[in-house]
């Protein structure tokens, strides 16, 4: 089966200008393995009607590809010898329009919430030194409290530890995107740090968005902000967001997917004219990481399987979000590949397992207050990750 890969950019940065690097997913094994890792098992939801798959790659970013980066892609993904593969059927989604405009489905719902997961949606860009074996990558992400928390993906969230490497980040918004917003790590899952040390410097890193998920607090504004803040302070607590599903979606529920993806673009573009990605699809199947729970939604094809996607969301008709885009194949049509999404209900299950609290406690608390006190976990945090750039 074909896997699909995460879907943030990664990229050189090379004099101000941001080079994309293709990453990918690979094949998937036809049942459950024991002893999960970055490339565990996602075993189909009865009911849903597909197989058992394993989801091995990451896709971080988009940007557009380097000379060649097709062909290493696939070389890629082929099939471990070792491990039986069969092709994952792709689908075709209803795709409706790109931005500036938010295209309209129908019904008026899930209008409705395409449009308050656009104004909730981020670009996320990180700049690594030029000669840095670490890449800068552009991605997205979702406000999800009016307090200013993102949501957005570890394999994203992992470049704010590393600030002693003189990376720095920043939030974009708007049509097109442009620097808006200073941020600070909130929380982001050790287990996925732990399981995944040297995606940093892979070309093509295997996961499955287990764990793949973290938080940031917008806590100022960029120089650049025409906004009534001072650049560097504490902004409002008013902006707009789209509160996290409880619930599960099942198979055929309509969606609204939104990204900031960019992989049809060139560097000058990607720094001034781009756009968020807003479409229409429907949930393909549901995959667990255990026995029965909804952890991973599959989407199908759609404008938003393109590199830069990764930390996108996924809402739906209730207006709530669903699920963080995590993975997908990037080769050929759009409306041929395969978006997958970690769903909000596994998000605030993982979390709770992980941190002995709940998410509602620290989504109701201060941004800032939590960023400052995670802070202290951050040295240790940075050390998982960065043993392979020494």
């Amino acid at each position: 089966m074909r896997l699909f890969p995460y879907l943030g950019i990664i990229a050189a940065l090379f004099f101000v200008l941001l080079i994309g690097v293709l990453l990918r997913i690979a094949p998937v094994t036809s049942a459950p393995i024991a002893g999960r890792s970055a490339s565990s098992t996602l075993t189909v939801l009865s009911g849903t009607g597909g197989p058992a798959i394993t989801i091995e790659n990451l896709l971080p970013g988009t940007i557009p590809l380097l000379p060649g980066a097709e062909n290493r892609a696939t070389a890629s993904a082929a099939p471990p010898a070792h491990k039986k593969s069969a092709t994952l059927k792709p689908v075709s989604a209803p795709v409706l329009a790109l931005p500036p405009v938010t295209p309209i489905s129908g019904n008026v719902s899930l209008d409705a919430a395409a449009a308050a997961l656009r104004a909730a949606l981020v670009n996320i860009v990180c700049y690594a030194p030029a000669g840095s074996p670490i890449k800068s990558i552009s991605a997205s992400g979702v406000i999800i409290t009016p307090s200013g928390i993102v949501l957005t993906n570890a394999h994203v969230a992992q470049y704010f530890l590393l600030a002693d490497h003189s990376v720095s980040c920043e939030l974009r918004t708007g049509s097109p995107a442009v620097d808006r917003y200073r941020a600070a790590l909130m929380f982001i899952s050790r287990a996925w740090l732990s399981a995944n040390p040297s995606v940093l410097t892979e070309s093509s890193p295997a996961g499955d968005g287990e764990h793949d998920y973290a938080f940031l607090a917008i806590i100022g504004s960029t120089p650049l902000t025409t906004s009534n803040s001072t650049p560097g302070t504490v902004l409002s607590t008013n902006f707009p967001a789209i509160v996290l599903d409880h619930a599960a979606l099942a198979p055929d529920s309509p969606v609204a997917i939104a990204s900031y993806g960019a992989q049809f673009l060139d560097p000058s573009q990607i720094q001034s004219t781009l756009f968020p990605t807003i479409v229409f699809g429907s949930v393909k199947q549901v995959f667990t990481f255990t026995t029965d729970t909804p952890d991973v939604l599959a989407l199908g094809g759609s404008a938003a399987a393109q590199e830069g996607s990764s930390g996108g969301g996924v809402a739906d008709a209730a207006g709530e979000l669903a699920a963080t885009i995590t993975t997908s194949t990037v080769e050929g049509a759009t409306d041929t590949r395969n978006v997958n999404a970690i769903t909000a209900a596994y998000i605030q299950r993982a979390y709770a397992e992980e941190t002995g609290s709940t998410l509602e406690t620290l989504l109701a608390g201060s941004p800032v207050s939590s960023a400052a006190a995670f802070a202290s976990q951050i040295p240790a945090l940075e050390a998982l990750i960065t043993t392979s750039l020494h």
